[in-house]
C-alpha cells in the first residue's frame, strides 16, 4: 500500500515540474498518468496485481467528476453562453437521443450475444462525453469562445441526462421495469428536476452564506480554498440522496456559483482545480493499474471496431446532424463531433453495470475500457493540433 502510495506521489512531483512543457507537447496528464499505472500493473512491472473485489473506484470517480463539472461551469463565461446557447441545446437535445439511438443499433448489429436493451446500455454508456480529458480543449484559447462554452455545457449535463436511461435499459434487461410504461421519463424528469432544484438551492445558500461571512470578516484564508470544492460535493451527494442527479446538480450548481460570485469566483476556483487534478490523476493510474490489466483478455477486433466506430461516425454523424441550419461551419460542426471524449463517466457507469452483473457484463464493461482508452489517446493527442487548425480556419473565413 505505501509503495503504491509512495510512487503516486513521486510520479504527481515530477510531472508537476513538468506539466508546463507537457501541455506544449501531443500528450496529457491522463496518458501519462494510465501509462505509469499499466508499468507497474501485471502487464508491466507487476509491482501490483490487485483485484477487482478489492477495490471500488466509483466513488472516487463520481466525486472527481462532480468537481470537474461544478468548477467548468464556474469558469464559463456566460454571457457568451447566453449568446450561443442554441449550440450545447441542440447537441443535447438532438445528438445526443442520437447518438444513444445509433449506438444502439450498431451495437446489437455487432454483437450477437447483446439482447436488444444491453446494447442500449452499451449505446447510454458510451454517448456520455468527459469535462475531464475535454480540459484541454474548453481551456485552449485559440478555440472560439463559443465553441468552448458549447462543449463545456454539453460535457456538464449529457453524463446526467444519460443515467436514468442507463438505469431503465438495465431495469428492462433485469425484467424488473414494463417496456412502454413511461418510466424513461418520469426518471429523466425526476433526475434532472431534483438535481437542478438541488444545485440550485444549496448553491444560492452556500453563495449567500459566503458573502455574509466576508462581510463579517469571519473568512479564514486557508479554509476559504476548501468552501467551493465541499460546495460541489454537497450539490453532487444531497441529490444522489434524493435520487436526483449529481452530475447535473453540481454543474447546475457552478452556474449559479459563478452568476452569484461574479469575477471574484476565479481565486476559490484555482484550489478546487489543483484537488479535482490530483483526483483525475488517482482516477486514471487506477484505470491503468486495474482496469485495463482485467478487461484486456476479453478485447478483440470486434470490441476495438466498435470502440473506434463509437468514437468517429456514432458521435460525429448526431452531432454533425444536429447543427444543421446552426451556421456553423462543417469544419466546427465536425470538431464538436469528434470533441466528444469518453472517460471518467462511462467508467462510472461502467461500475454500476458491474454491481448489477448483466449477462454480458463483461464484454460490455471491455468495450467500454477500450473505448476510453482509445479516447485517451486519440483526444489527448489531437486537441493541440486540431484546435490550431480550426482556429486558423475560423480566422480565414472572417
Amino acid at each position: 500500500m505505501y509503495l503504491g502510495l509512495a510512487g503516486f506521489a513521486l510520479l504527481a512531483f515530477l510531472y508537476s515540474l513538468i506539466a508546463g512543457k507537457v501541455q506544449r507537447l501531443p500528450l496529457s496528464a491522463p496518458i501519462i498518468f494510465v501509462a505509469a499505472g499499466i508499468a507497474m500493473s501485471p502487464l508491466g512491472l507487476n509491482w501490483f496485481s490487485p483485484q477487482a473485489a478489492e477495490i471500488n473506484g466509483k466513488p472516487l470517480i463520481d466525486v472527481t467528476l462532480a468537481l470537474i463539472l461544478f468548477i467548468d461551469a464556474a469558469n464559463a463565461n456566460l454571457a457568451v453562453l447566453r449568446r450561443n446557447l442554441r449550440i450545447p441545446v441542440r447537441m443535447l437535445a438532438i445528438g445526443l437521443p442520437l447518438t444513444i439511438t445509433l449506438g444502439s443499433v450498431v451495437a446489437a448489429f455487432w454483437f450477437d450475444v447483446l439482447s436488444l436493451y444491453e446494447a442500449a446500455v452499451l449505446g447510454t454508456m458510451l454517448a456520455a462525453t468527459d469535462a475531464a480529458l475535454g480540459k484541454a480543449v474548453v481551456t485552449n484559447p485559440q478555440v472560439p469562445d463559443r465553441l468552448r462554452e458549447g462543449l463545456s455545457c454539453e460535457s456538464g449535463l449529457n453524463d446526467g441526462l444519460c443515467v436514468p436511461f442507463l438505469l431503465l435499459f438495465i431495469a428492462l434487461e433485469l425484467g424488473e421495469a414494463n417496456r412502454g410504461d413511461g418510466l424513461a421519463w418520469v426518471l429523466l424528469g425526476e433526475e434532472i428536476g431534483i438535481g437542478v432544484l438541488v444545485g440550485v438551492g444549496l448553491t444560492w445558500l452556500g453563495a449567500t452564506l459566503l458573502k455574509f461571512a466576508k462581510n463579517k470578516n469571519w473568512l479564514d484564508g486557508i479554509w476559504l480554498q476548501m468552501s467551493l470544492p465541499a460546495l460541489a460535493i454537497a450539490c453532487f451527494a444531497v441529490a444522489q440522496s434524493l435520487e436526483g442527479s449529481g452530475y447535473i446538480a453540481a454543474f447546475a450548481g457552478g452556474l449559479v456559483f459563478r452568476g452569484l460570485i461574479g469575477d471574484q469566483v476565479h481565486h476559490l476556483v484555482e484550489p478546487a482545480e489543483g484537488i479535482s487534478e490530483v483526483l483525475a490523476l488517482v482516477a486514471w493510474v487506477m484505470f491503468g493499474l486495474l482496469i485495463v490489466p482485467l478487461a484486456l483478455p476479453a478485447i478483440d477486433f470486434q470490441v476495438l471496431s466498435y470502440a473506434v466506430l463509437s468514437l468517429t461516425l456514432i458521435r460525429i454523424i448526431p452531432i454533425v446532424f444536429s447543427l444543421s441550419g446552426s451556421k456553423e461551419s462543417l469544419a466546427s460542426k465536425l470538431f464538436l463531433g469528434w470533441f466528444g471524449p469518453r472517460g471518467l463517466a462511462s467508467l462510472a457507469f461502467a461500475s454500476i453495470v458491474v454491481s448489477e452483473q448483466l449477462p454480458n457484463t463483461e464484454l460490455i464493461v471491455a468495450v467500454v475500457v477500450c473505448t476510453v482508452g482509445l479516447s485517451l489517446l486519440a483526444h489527448g493527442i489531437s486537441a493541440k493540433p486540431l484546435s490550431e487548425r480550426l482556429a486558423a480556419s475560423e480566422s480565414n473565413r472572417d
